[in-house]
């Protein structure tokens, strides 16, 4: 089995959570749901904290304040019509891996972000990191449509993981 995400630790509070394996069960759980082969693919995960991923934010999307997840897709990937489901990636043949993208993640912003909502730190990680991969695929929640077709595949593959609805006003 080939590993599907490269991971580069920052933020040692990181590797004592066990992020390296948690983040690389996400994104196959993402991958293997929508019916792609994870040993086809790559990502690269950086694995950072709120002062790293406000500097990226504001970078790459001008907004210069902590975020929980970033994801910067290989190529443009999104559906033209509002609701669609984007067309996925397949692998290119030969012994290298198809890249998706790149992955940033914050600790503090997560951490606070679990707690404030009484969520299991590791399942509310495990929910960005599906979050991010399925950016990296093309999915978005920019528009309604999008945004619904997006959230129910969040939901399923997380309730596949035994993690509940992260959408869910019952929580």
């Amino acid at each position: 089995m080939a590993q599907l995400t490269d991971t580069v630790f920052e933020d040692d509070r990181w590797e004592e959570a066990g992020f390296e394996e948690l983040v690389e069960t996400a994104a196959r759980a993402a991958l293997a749901h929508l019916g792609l082969d994870p040993d086809g693919f790559e990502i690269a995960v950086l694995a950072c904290d709120d002062a790293r991923i406000a500097e990226l934010n504001a970078e790459f999307r001008e907004k210069p304040t902590p975020t929980n997840v970033l994801s910067w897709p290989s190529e443009e990937r999104g559906a033209d019509v509002e609701g669609d489901a984007p067309e996925l990636p397949e692998t290119e043949d030969g012994p290298f891996a198809t890249e998706l993208g790149d992955l940033a993640i914050a600790y503090e912003t997560c951490a606070r972000e679990a707690q404030e909502a009484g969520k299991v730190f590791e399942d509310h990680v495990t929910h960005l990191v599906v979050h991010g991969t399925l950016h990296l695929l093309g999915y978005d929640h920019v528009r309604d449509g999008d945004a619904t077709l997006m959230e129910n595949i969040e939901t399923e593959i997380l309730g596949k993981m035994g993690i509940a609805d992260p959408y869910s006003s019952d929580l």
